[in-house]
């Protein structure tokens, strides 16, 4: 399959330079050893993301983003929805920048496809350490 990566919005959401995106994704993927596949991210809204939570994961909360992994092997492929309205809550919440947040979300999709989880305190640990890694490379020059 061929390395490919889409953006793609359900609500009002466009994605400011994508080819800085894409380079930093890649990147991030073979920085984890790992080939690129096809990766589409679905940037939405809190009630979109809410309605696949509860049809595809049977969970009744709000969440700022949802993976499903068709990995094979050594190469990640999926789709990553997105909650805009979710990652701006939390960039307050943080005190950071929309952009900023929206990265660390971005970054934290990937790094499940690459096999990190985040349901023990330790592994959320090493999910937030990896995140802070895979967010420098952004800021890397293309």
């Amino acid at each position: 399959m061929e390395e490919k990566i889409n953006f793609y919005s359900e609500n009002s959401f466009k994605l400011d330079s994508e080819a800085s995106f894409k380079n930093w994704i890649k990147r991030v993927i073979l920085s984890e050893d790992k080939k690129c596949g096809e990766i589409s991210y679905i940037f939405c809204d809190d009630k979109y993301l809410h309605k696949i939570n509860l049809q595809y994961l049977n969970h009744d909360t709000y969440t700022d983003i949802i993976s499903f992994d068709d990995s094979m092997g050594n190469q990640i492929q999926g789709d990553i929805f997105i909650s805009t309205e979710r990652v701006a809550e939390n960039a307050r919440e943080y005190k950071v920048g929309f952009e900023e947040e929206l990265i660390r979300v971005m970054a934290h999709g990937i790094l499940h496809f690459c096999g990190y989880i985040d349901k023990t305190e330790s592994d959320s640990a090493l999910m937030r350490q990896k995140e802070n890694e895979k967010m420098k490379l952004f800021h890397v020059e293309q």
